[in-house]
């Protein structure tokens, strides 16, 4: 049996490259820390933009709920309004679209031509009450005239005809 011993050149050679294996290890270890960093880096960025989002969808989270509570106060606010106008019927509907379409000449009439005459009604009372008695002399008056029942009978007689 022969013993394979290597050559000096074969072990020149295994030491030149494990020496060179030797050699390149830190600067793979460098690569390998360096690729770690740039990974590390690019997860704590990822984080930061992670948790800017996470902020943003929680105040956008809070705005909808705030939205959702005042969209459920309006419907609940509207209800009895929608049920009223589910009980009217077309005629009703565009009855009050007219009155609605109105409202702004009822509004002016009201203030220029009502609310004067309003404030004047503490006043016509009083002259109601002395034209009623002016007009109650006016009949006591006519009513003592001589002949006067029979003017008014036939006078009653002449509608009667034109009636009939």
């Amino acid at each position: 049996m022969a013993l394979n011993i290597p050559g000096p050149r074969t072990v020149f050679g295994w030491a030149v490259q494990t020496v060179t294996t030797v050699v390149s290890i830190p600067g793979r270890v460098f690569n390998l820390l360096t690729a770690a960093e740039q990974a590390v880096r690019r997860a704590n960025e990822l984080v930061e933009r992670t948790d800017t989002v996470i902020t943003s969808a929680e105040a956008a989270v809070e705005h909808a709920r705030v939205v959702a509570i005042a969209a459920e106060d309006v419907v609940r606010a509207t209800k009895p309004m929608v049920q009223f106008a589910a009980e009217m019927s077309a005629h009703e509907v565009e009855a009050a679209i007219k009155l609605v379409d109105e409202l702004p000449r009822l509004a002016e009439h009201l203030v220029e031509d009502i609310m004067p005459i309003l404030g004047t009604l503490d006043r016509v009372g009083p002259d109601i009450h002395e034209l009623l008695d002016v007009a109650k002399d006016v009949r006591q008056a006519v009513l003592g005239i001589p002949g006067f029942n029979y003017l008014r009978r036939r006078g009653e007689e002449k509608d009667r005809e034109i009636e009939g």
